[in-house]
């Protein structure tokens, strides 16, 4: 870290920005310079990588290094460029049906493996950029070109798969909460290991207003509990509201009734290395339970590039071939003479 002051135009690239006007990667983009003109790192060590789709325009509009790459490959090209300058703060930007489809299998390896790259996961449960069909995380029954009558299929949920590939990280957030997602996007560069942040985005033409009972103003309060490690899990309108665990399960209670105060509200762990906990906030569902936003898990593991820059360091001091003319020379050698003598 260093002592730079950056601003966010520091992180505007010079191209249009040509997204539809209402979209919320106009929003998130917004989040991710400001948090980056924050961090206080040299903005040539930020290299932006990214797949295919609406939000995998975005190295275009940063002033980074960054990537375009294909369909589902952001997070391969990721990992090898992390592995080749770990020196570098790398950005994963991607959709739902980037990562989760065609990108799936290297999005649950990027995880398992605990690569140091951050993963930003637009979430708003359609395909935007192909014009309107149904992507892995479009619910049950949901309508869309590509499923005229209703999906007969159930949707991935970004946690549950994170949780399950061992991630050591995952938060949540909304477009339109710029607090929030720069809160989230700072703790996920502060981590060492792969951070995935599902952000809940608005397609504006194909799927608009998919996030509304969450993002509601005249609801939210209900509906969403911001998560802060070490603080009671309490929200409502008048703060309340809060968690209990009762019988295996999450429980909403009311504070001060029927005997519950807020010492008897659960407080978040964040770094509790059991991901019980943390995957039943991952599962709450309105309208029965609010929708968790923030820093869900943190919790520090081996990191696969310092893990491997170590190995390769131990190697060097103890290897016998230091070249490749040595190496080729070594073992069993014969020369082969003009006169197919040997």
């Amino acid at each position: 870290m260093t002592d730079l002051k950056y601003t966010i135009k520091d992180f505007k690239s010079e191209n249009e920005v040509r997204w539809c006007a209402g979209c919320g990667d106009f929003a998130i983009i917004n989040a991710v310079q400001r948090t980056m003109a924050g961090l206080g790192i040299p903005k040539e060590k930020f290299a932006v990588i990214s797949g295919i789709g609406c939000s995998s325009r975005f190295p275009y509009y940063m002033n980074t290094f960054g990537f375009h790459t294909i369909h589902g490959r952001a997070a391969a090209v990721a990992s090898g460029v992390k592995a080749a300058n770990p020196d570098l703060s790398v950005w994963v930007i991607s959709g739902d049906g980037d990562s989760l489809a065609i990108g799936g299998n290297h999005f649950i390896h990027l995880v398992r493996r605990n690569i140091n790259v951050n993963l930003i996961l637009f979430n708003n449960r359609i395909y935007g950029l192909t014009k309107g069909q149904y992507s892995p995380t479009s619910e049950r029954g949901f309508k869309s070109k590509t499923s005229p009558f209703g999906t007969v299929e159930d949707p991935f949920v970004p946690g549950q798969l994170t949780i399950g590939a061992r991630g050591t990280f995952f938060a949540r957030s909304i477009d339109g909460n710029l607090k929030l997602s720069q809160s989230v996007l700072e703790g996920a560069e502060k981590h060492q290991g792969t951070s995935v942040v599902e952000i809940l985005q608005n397609c504006v033409i194909f799927n608009n207003g998919i996030h509304n009972a969450i993002t509601d103003p005249n609801h939210r309060a209900d509906r969403q509990l911001i998560l802060e490690h070490g603080k009671p899990m309490i929200f409502g309108a008048e703060n309340e509201k809060g968690l209990i665990f009762e019988n295996g399960k999450l429980k909403v209670v009311i504070i001060g009734k029927d005997g519950v105060t807020e010492d008897d509200i659960l407080v978040h762990d964040a770094e509790e290395v059991d991901p019980t906990l943390h995957m039943a906030l991952i599962n709450m569902q309105l309208p029965d339970m609010p929708v968790a936003l923030g820093v869900i898990r943190s919790v520090p593991a081996p990191v696969y590039d310092v893990e491997m820059e170590a190995q390769i360091k131990e190697v060097q001091q103890t290897r016998k071939v230091t070249c490749v003319d040595e190496l080729l020379q070594s073992g069993n050698t014969w020369e082969v003479t003009g006169n197919n003598e040997v």
